[in-house]
């Protein structure tokens, strides 16, 4: 099916429709959540980069943190009249593919467990999920449908989304509030 609107969330992006629309993302060592309410037909994804925080600079959306992401996600899909206790997740993401040291399984793995308990302690019923490994996925959302294709990413596109993970997470490591590192 060709939808008339197509939404390319990046780190941070939070997307919900009452019309058919197709969310995608390109993730590594992040998460997608996506959420769908049949009855209405609402659907909508986040795409966080770390469990919990407040970010560090004017720039930072507060929505790169898997809590805030969670929260706006289901408000915006409250404003458009779904209804949580008939919200069905699918969850994505989370690969091992950053090589800097020490970070590897850390972040990935934190940002599963973070979206399991927030799902868990929300009610929110889990109906899918593709998340853990090594590969970097691609996921196509439906928003009218709830259906969810995932593609898992090798060769150059892969170590592209690597090497961006890689400077995020250089990037977190070194700003703090106003202050820079360097």
């Amino acid at each position: 099916m060709t939808y008339p609107k197509e939404i390319t969330l990046r780190v941070g992006g939070v997307h919900a429709s009452a019309e058919p629309a197709l969310i995608k993302t390109l993730l590594g060592s992040c998460v997608a959540v996506c959420l769908w309410d049949a009855d209405v037909r609402v659907g909508g994804m986040n795409h966080f980069l770390l469990p919990d925080g407040t970010g560090g600079g004017p720039d930072d959306l507060p929505t790169r943190f898997g809590v805030h992401a969670m929260d706006r996600l289901i408000g915006e899909m409250l404003k458009l009249g779904a209804d949580p206790r008939r919200f069905v997740a699918k969850v994505f993401g989370g690969a091992s593919v950053l090589v800097l040291s020490g970070v590897s399984a850390s972040i990935p793995r934190a940002n599963v467990q973070f979206v399991r308990a927030y799902l868990a302690r929300e009610g929110l019923r889990v109906a899918a999920a593709s998340i853990g490994g090594t590969l970097p996925r691609y996921i196509r959302f439906c928003t009218d449908t709830g259906k969810v294709m995932v593609r898992r990413i090798i060769g150059p596109k892969a170590q592209a989304l690597v090497t961006q993970e890689e400077q995020a997470e250089r990037s977190r490591r070194t700003h703090f509030g106003d202050v820079t590192l360097f």
